[in-house]
């Protein structure tokens, strides 16, 4: 067994393998770049190297570095968790070369895998059924969009080497083909250094099911059950949960049995994934992909089989045959996984990011994450904060049980996902089981909710005069005091309270002789009885009585309850920010979050129509494009393609059109 393993990531997952190192008693390596000079990964590692800059190109990404630093350190293995360089057949070769062992499956089953194109040929050997497509190396946009005809509509344009949705299109008729396949080669050349592309006819209502494996290096390899990936959002899986509530004990067999006989047509060790499509009543299934590491969702799999992976892919690079046989993998209960992210459901899902204020995760559930308070949520990285997950006797205890852990978790800090995770597990078709792939998107807004509750203004109010009150010492004129006492009537506090993205409202506060009284708005009194302990605040209005989670500063307060969280402050304060946002009538387009420019198709001068794309902005993995608002010409172009930009800066500015063609750009219009 291996004294010393370096893990070549960051994260929850960084500190997901530590855990399991240290368990096993192995010393854990930690590399880190500057970003994460503090993160909890590399506090909790044995020792903890730097590699670089926050850019993952300049630390993570560089397998020289961490080559390196497993050399300096006297690490024997490497584990690589997920994204970054697991699925990196040079990084495995250099390894090899240093004579590291990588915790991961032999270099030819990382290249045969991933690339989509032969990893479909490799299935059809192992007589796994694939969905009908074309998938020849290096078709030209010609090529592609003659060959659509023979695949049929709706179908998918993939990146041979992508993953992770980058690189995907859903294109419905030939119209839209052109643009589809431009996109995917960008995304996918940017985000893999291959625009090699393939097309695949789409399933309409797919469910996602991926099969988890194992395979030692004494010929044996078994299937660990199934897991439902089929909630997602943009090809991002979001709940997880095993196992499936679709399959039939004899489709789950064959899934299984397909699965194993693909791995073993490649000559696969170690743990893997082998995904599968079905159709919405999971009769027939069809080979996706294989990924050749460990899943983000892997833990709905070791709470239902009781079972290490991430120990297991380390005792099997070590050597060691697997302890058990197929007949001893049986599931117990049911596990359920949501994935908490660092993004506004309300905002089109735009990923947000921040210094983590609080973040309280309950006890007796099992969360994985790689962040606390004060930790900072970059667009450097992925916008995933942590993993829950719920066990239950069946799959409605599973899912109660995640309703109550994530309505017991607050996040403050920035935008998350909590809610709408929660929104989604109470959807009647995810309760019953019947999901698939493009449920979230048929939502629509129903499963997200903007609107500040008046309650929550209130409650800031009553906080803010019960900070006030509770901090002076000793006996006072009540003069002094903020609540508004005076003779005669009580006078009342006002402030213009507002969250992001709403208009302000005035809130009011007084301490009247029958107890604090609070006005919202242009609606009525309301008689209030409130209680602050540490941070939590007791608030009792007409409406019932209210419990919430606070976070108060001078200028902003953070409040939160059931999953939910709000950052309200004062109007004035949010001066500096108010005017023009992306698609405002001004004209200007603005950054939707801090990111990098993927593209920019706008010119000085050019006669552009509403609903344009002008601009693209890609941050956290996802590309964003930015439209004219209307029609009008291209006045001011601030980036380029390669542009770092930060929240709210300013990309283009369109003006509206007057009568006559627009002057041709660089020339001086005739007087």
């Amino acid at each position: 067994m291996f004294h010393t393993v370096l893990v070549a990531n960051r994260g929850e997952i960084a500190v997901r393998v530590i855990r399991s190192l240290h368990a096993m008693g192995i010393r854990a390596v930690a590399v880190y770049s500057d970003a994460d000079a503090e993160a909890l990964h590399t506090r909790m590692a044995d020792v903890a190297v730097r590699l670089g800059p926050a850019a993952a190109s300049e630390s993570y990404l560089r397998p020289e570095l961490i080559v390196e630093a497993a050399r300096r350190t006297g690490a024997q293995a490497v584990h690589p968790g997920y994204g970054f360089l697991s699925e990196n057949a040079g990084f495995a070769r250099a390894l090899d070369e240093a004579g590291i062992t990588f915790i991961g499956p032999p270099l030819g089953a990382i290249e045969a895998m991933g690339d989509k194109i032969s990893a479909k040929d490799l299935a059809i050997e192992a007589g796994a059924p694939v969905v009908p497509g074309v998938h020849r190396p290096g078709m030209s946009d010609e090529e592609l969009i003659a060959e659509s005809e023979g695949v049929g509509y709706p179908l998918m344009v993939k990146a041979s080497a992508g993953g992770g949705g980058k690189g995907m299109r859903v294109v419905r008729d030939p119209a839209g083909l052109q643009e589809a396949i431009t996109a995917a080669r960008r995304e996918a050349k940017g985000g893999f250094g291959d625009d090699t592309l393939m097309l695949e006819r789409f399933v309409e209502r797919p469910r996602h099911i991926e099969i988890q494996v194992l395979a030692d290096t004494h010929g044996r390899t078994l299937w660990v059950g199934e897991r439902e990936c089929s909630l997602q959002r943009r090809h991002q899986k979001v709940i997880e949960e095993c196992p499936s509530p679709a399959l039939t004990p004899e489709t789950r067999r064959a899934m299984g049995e397909a699965a194993v006989a693909i791995a073993e047509r490649v000559g696969y060790v170690g743990a893997g994934t082998v995904e599968f499509i079905t159709d919405a009543a999971a009769e027939e299934f069809f080979f996706l992909e294989m990924n050749t590491r460990l899943q983000v969702e892997h833990p709905v799999t070791e709470e239902v089989y009781g079972l290490d992976l991430v120990a297991e892919q380390v005792r099997i690079a070590a050597g060691e045959a697997l302890s058990f046989d197929q007949d001893d993998l049986v599931p117990h209960g049911h596990a359920v996984e949501a994935r908490v992210y660092a993004e506004d459901p309300s905002s089109g899902f735009l990923p947000t990011g921040g210094r983590v204020v609080r973040f309280d995760t309950p006890d007796d559930i099992r969360v994985d994450t790689g962040v606390g308070r004060g930790a900072v949520v970059t667009s450097d990285y992925d916008p995933m904060v942590a993993k829950v997950i719920a066990v239950g006797e069946d799959r409605a205890e599973a899912l109660a049980r995640l309703d109550r852990g994530l309505a017991d978790t607050t996040l403050f800090g920035f935008p998350s996902n909590i809610a709408f995770l929660r929104a989604l597990l109470a959807d009647d078709d995810v309760r019953s089981g019947d999901m698939h792939t493009g449920l979230i998107a048929d939502r629509g807004d129903a499963l997200t909710d903007a609107e500040v509750p008046d309650e929550v203004y209130a409650a800031v109010g009553l906080a803010t005069i019960a900070v006030r009150e509770s901090g002076l010492p000793g006996v006072v004129d009540p003069f002094d005091l903020p609540g508004g006492w005076r003779l005669g009537e009580p006078g009342w506090t006002r402030w213009r309270l507002r969250a992001p993205g709403t208009e302000a409202v005035e809130v009011r506060v007084r301490i009247s002789r029958d107890g604090p009284e609070v006005v919202v708005g242009d609606g009525d009194v309301w008689p209030a009885a409130v209680s602050l302990v540490g941070d939590r605040l007791r608030v009792d209005l007409p409406s019932g009585r209210w419990t919430w989670t606070v976070d108060l500063a001078e200028d902003r307060a953070w409040i939160g309850a059931d999953g939910r969280a709000w950052l309200i402050s004062e109007e004035d304060l949010l001066a500096a920010n108010r005017g023009a946002g992306p698609g405002g009538a001004s004209g200007t387009l603005v950054a939707p979050m801090p990111g990098s420019v993927a593209a920019v198709s706008a010119a000085v001068g050019q006669e552009v129509t509403a609903g344009q794309t002008l601009v693209v902005v890609e941050a956290m993995k996802m590309e964003h494009p930015l439209v004219a608002p209307f029609d009008g010409v291209v006045a001011e172009v601030h980036v380029q393609a390669g542009s770092q930009v930060g929240m709210e800066d300013p990309l283009v500015r369109v003006e509206p059109a007057e009568d006559g063609p627009a002057a041709p750009a660089g020339d001086e219009a005739s007087p």
